[in-house]
């Protein structure tokens, strides 16, 4: 069985899909791309297919990841575009690796998050992330199924900065944009969590709501502040082929030679 990895997006309008209408699209995908998919066993089988750490509903992202199993072995580049082609365009697969190491779910640790606030004033919002990130503690309130859950939203956010949009994206209307990096930790602590944070400690309300895309996700590496590529380990772990020259000189050495 081959396990491959892809990293996915979520773009435009297709931001607006729920984790289930992406997993009927992809299996949608995976029938008309031929994929020779392996089953799951038992009454009702069901293609392997495993989905990590999906984004919520509504917000885009550039770095969705899940792993299929095959039952026979295809190129991870050649698979890639052809369910690229079989996927509505704001559905793109960008990258695909085989799974050479273990642990995919445990190498994501943090997302970097990018979230465009209109109407609101650059200084505005650094004002606002200075005092959220001052604060020892930032407690929200969320509705979950189980009810009112109230949480630091403070303790997972790694770091928090504001700017103005891009240059070749310039507006007459304010705007403000937050890039956010945050810890997966439990309970999960999303972007309008820190976006709630924000208006606790500095009443900062965007008239509009945000924009919200995940920029990465990955492990979190300690040293440099960064998120890392989940699908490195991967693409280290397959070794180069032997050069036709190092094959050639290894025929042509005699026996036992090296030896001590």
């Amino acid at each position: 069985m081959q396990r491959i990895r892809l990293r996915y997006t979520k773009r435009g309008r297709l931001r607006f899909t729920s984790h289930r209408d992406f997993q009927r699209a992809f299996e949608r995908a995976l029938r008309r791309a031929d994929v020779p998919m392996a089953y799951s066993a038992g009454f009702t089988p069901h293609p392997k297919v495993s989905y990590a750490n999906a984004a919520p509903t509504g917000t885009g992202s550039e770095a969705e990841f899940l792993e299929i199993a095959l039952a026979e072995a295809r190129d991870p580049e050649r698979l890639r575009e052809l369910l690229d082609e079989s996927l509505p365009a704001g559905l793109d697969i960008i990258d695909a690796v085989e799974a050479r190491t273990s642990g995919l779910a445990d190498r994501l640790t943090a997302s970097v998050w990018e979230l465009r606030l209109d109407g609101v004033e650059a200084e505005t919002a650094e004002r606002a992330v200075a005092a959220f990130l001052a604060a020892e503690s930032v407690e929200v309130e969320r509705r979950t199924k189980n009810g009112l859950r109230t949480f630091d939203a403070r303790s997972a956010v790694v770091a928090l900065e504001a700017g103005r949009p891009q240059a070749d994206r310039p507006g007459d209307a304010p705007c403000a944009i937050l890039r956010l990096v945050v810890r997966h930790a439990t309970p999960a602590v999303r972007p309008d969590d820190v976006l709630s944070g924000l208006r606790a400690v500095a009443d900062l309300a965007p008239p509009v709501p945000a924009a919200v895309t995940r920029l990465a996700q990955g492990l979190f590496d300690e040293e440099s502040g960064t998120v890392t590529d989940p699908l490195a380990p991967d693409r280290e772990a397959v070794r180069p082929a032997p050069s036709e020259a190092a094959v050639l000189a290894a025929a042509k050495a005699p026996e036992g030679a090296g030896s001590a």
